[in-house]
């Protein structure tokens, strides 16, 4: 990491630690907080199902049909398009496949893009459409997390809120005020927030060039607070118009760990104690820096192909810049490398370079993330339940060690949480292997590789993987807007989602029935260094190792070819 890099680092840890510390005291407050006249308000407007608590089984119920609503809303948006007004470039109607495919990739909070906004959407689909599925996707994600963590706060107790009060809170308290405001500031930037037509400009060579324009701050400011990443454009935050500035630039990245690092340091204070915060966050830090300086390392190294530029001269990293193929030459490697670890370690999936165009080593960087279940800081409450799942399997295996039953924050981790807790690990598996394999083996889905050999499928695996961890990333090379891939894929994002949403909740609400039992000399810490280690481990040992052969034939072994010559 060069000296320019550091600096840019540490102002960039500075800068979200610095935000993110109020934020976290903010939730916490916000956990524990009393209806207030907004909500009781809206309470009397839905009726009675506001106020009641729900158990386990209701929470999961009210999520998959409030979804379903939200899912069923967008897609009829989609398929009749041409309908509705604020339609000013006369976009025709989705097809089928590719209204299901975004609407599913919107209500997962996926935002996986087989279209390119500016030639496809119409501005009513952009707002009323994709933007309120912004808000509501992530509504849901803090939801599900604040339910998770009454699991373990409640003792002897067979509910876990009400799901509508949750979403309506966290949407009035938490998305909507911070979202303002950096909309606002993303105007001030420069980004456009308008109704008005594309403008039809005369080049200086006399061609003819269509700028698009809309609403686009609105959009841009949830996308990012709200771990959804799907861009106004095709290009997403490479695009001038979505990212104009350097200071945008920083602040949009800022904004996609912003509440995912505020929950997890929240999380200690919901349970009543600090350090288990710090501890999940810890895990998290070590394992996002490693990336990230592996991922700087592997941009920084000059592609050996450019050695045939010049052969008299011996051409090293330094003066080639690194592979700046795909990335904005006013961002640089670096701002790009941050931003790509940090939308891959979240469920945020926007880019401001084209991963495609990475080195070898720096994908496998991305795919790694994806592929652990985007815990290292996870999106907007979907990592912190997330990382719960792999704190469960932690503290059994420490349980094992030390010869007792597990136990964490003072609840027995018993066989039924045990078997829900590897059901919802193992589910990106599923969407990965198994799907991603049936893409490479039916013609209908390897047709969608434009690249040969060990890239090739390291395209395949990571667009499977983004589905499955609802991220929405992409190598760009890999065409999804087939009627095969936007099913498949489609049908692996509400695996990805609800298959984890649905265990999770099942195992807050077996413990929130559970006593509290007070920690004794043999019960394990899990606040101290030992578990840290532990629990990054394992992280790492279930992540890495389970798709360690994809990674072999993939990242790896076009990096062993590549440098091979």
């Amino acid at each position: 990491m060069t000296g320019n890099a550091l600096l840019q680092f540490v102002l960039f840890a500075i800068v979200t630690m610095a935000l993110a510390l109020p934020c976290a005291a903010y939730l916490a407050r916000l956990f524990v907080k009393d209806s207030g006249v907004v909500e009781r308000g809206i309470a009397r407007m839905l009726g009675p199902q506001m106020a009641r608590q729900q158990s386990w089984i209701g929470y999961a119920f009210s999520v998959l049909f409030f979804n379903f609503l939200g899912w069923a809303f967008l897609f009829l948006i989609l398929l009749f398009q041409s309908h509705f007004p604020w339609n000013p470039q006369n976009f025709g109607d989705l097809p089928p496949h590719l209204a299901f495919n975004v609407a599913t990739a919107f209500m997962t909070n996926t935002d996986w893009q087989s279209y390119g906004g500016e030639t496809t959407l119409s501005y009513f689909s952009q707002m009323a459409g994709l933007t309120v599925q912004n808000y509501l996707s992530a509504a849901t994600g803090l939801a599900v997390a604040f339910a998770v963590v009454r699991g373990f706060v409640r003792k002897e107790e067979p509910t876990l809120g009400n799901f509508y009060a949750d979403v309506v809170r966290v949407t009035l308290y938490v998305l909507l005020p911070l979202a303002l405001i950096f909309a606002v500031f993303l105007i001030g930037q420069g980004v456009p927030q308008n109704m008005l037509p594309y403008v039809q400009a005369t080049t200086l060579e006399g061609g003819q060039q269509v700028i698009a324009q809309g609403p686009v701050a609105s959009q841009i400011a949830i996308k990012m607070l709200g771990s959804n990443g799907g861009g106004f454009f095709a290009a997403n935050a490479a695009h001038p118009y979505e990212n104009p500035t350097p200071l945008s630039n920083f602040a949009q990245i800022v904004s996609i760990l912003l509440l995912p690092i505020a929950l997890v340091i929240a999380f200690g204070k919901m349970v009543g104690d600090k350090r288990q915060g710090w501890s999940l966050f810890a895990s998290m830090t070590i394992l996002f820096v490693i990336l990230l300086a592996l991922c700087g390392w592997a941009e920084q190294t000059a592609h050996p192909a450019l050695a045939a530029l010049n052969v008299d001269q011996k051409i090293t990293d330094t003066n080639i810049g690194g592979n700046m193929e795909g990335k904005e030459t006013r961002f640089g490697i670096f701002d790009s490398v941050l931003w790509t670890t940090a939308t891959t370690a979240t469920s945020n999936g926007s880019v401001n370079s084209m991963l495609d165009s990475y080195m070898p080593l720096g994908g496998l960087v991305a795919l790694f993330n994806l592929l652990v279940g985007g815990v290292i800081y996870g999106g907007v409450g979907c990592g912190i339940y997330g990382i719960l799942v792999y704190v469960l399997i932690t503290v059994f295996i420490a349980g094992l060690m030390v010869g007792r039953t597990p136990e964490y924050l003072g609840k027995k981790i018993e066989a039924n949480e045990i078997k829900l807790a590897v059901i919802a690990m193992f589910i990106y598996p599923l969407g990965v292997l198994g799907f991603g394999v049936l893409s490479l083996l039916l013609p209908q889905g390897a047709g969608s590789i434009t690249a040969y050999g060990p890239h090739g499928l390291t395209q395949t695996i990571y667009a499977y993987a983004s589905a499955a961890a609802n991220n929405g990333s992409a190598f760009a090379g890999f065409n999804a807007d087939t009627v095969y891939q936007n099913i498949m894929l489609g049908i692996v994002m509400l695996i990805g989602r609800f298959g984890v949403i649905l265990p999770v909740l099942a195992i807050a609400g077996s413990l929130a029935a559970k006593k509290t039992i007070p920690a004794s000399s043999g019960t394990f810490p899990t606040h101290g260094v030992m578990f840290v280690v532990l629990l990054t481990g394992v992280i790492v040992m279930f992540g890495g190792l389970t798709y360690f052969p994809a990674l072999a034939l993939g990242p790896v072994a076009e990096h062993l070819s590549l440098f091979a010559r």
